[in-house]
């Protein structure tokens, strides 16, 4: 468990893993494996192999305590993707609002439409969320112009049309302007 050179042949600890060290970085140490693969670990993990394998009760010791500590917890790590994924859906297709719309003319499905989207944007201004995915669908695209009217009356936020991959054409994507 001593210092690591470049050349020596190591083993993973609690893995099948062997092979000849490439690169020493700190505690990290960089090996190329016996099947050709370049990997990496801390310094802690390997064992240095020298003809037989010899471990001293000692290092045993050491290897057991450190492997009985209990892991650090660490929170995930979000990739950029997900720090950029929008915190807040609504969709405003209209059976997602009403039990039913029959008997409604078009008219009044679009203001319904318009009054949930008016009054989840509203929301996610009070509550301080900063993006807001509203899915209205493709159509002919009326619903989609009325949005953009009513986001146009708001001077905090601009709007553009949501992740394609994830939304298709139906839906836009509102960032919210937050004043300290």
């Amino acid at each position: 468990m001593g210092k690591f050179l470049k050349g020596d042949r190591v083993e993973v600890l609690d893995e099948a893993i062997a092979g000849i060290v490439q690169q020493v970085e700190g505690d990290e140490v960089a090996i190329l494996t016996d099947d050709g693969f370049p990997m990496r670990f801390m310094s802690h993990d390997l064992v240095k192999i020298e003809g037989d394998i010899t471990v001293s009760n000692f290092e045993a010791a050491q290897v057991k305590k450190q492997k009985e500590l209990p892991k650090k917890r660490t929170s995930p790590v979000l990739r950029p993707k997900e720090r950029s994924a929008p915190k807040m859906e609504v969709d405003l297709h209209i059976h997602q609002l009403v039990k039913s719309s029959k008997g409604m003319s078009n008219y009044d499905m679009l203001n319904i439409q318009l009054e949930t989207a008016k009054s989840q944007l509203d929301f996610a201004i009070r509550k301080r969320i900063q993006k807001v995915v509203f899915i209205h669908g493709v159509g002919e695209g009326v619903l989609k112009e009325e949005l953009h009217y009513l986001f146009n009356r708001y001077e905090n936020l601009k709007f553009y049309d949501a992740d394609y991959q994830k939304y298709g054409l139906g839906a836009t994507e509102v960032y919210i302007y937050q004043n300290a």
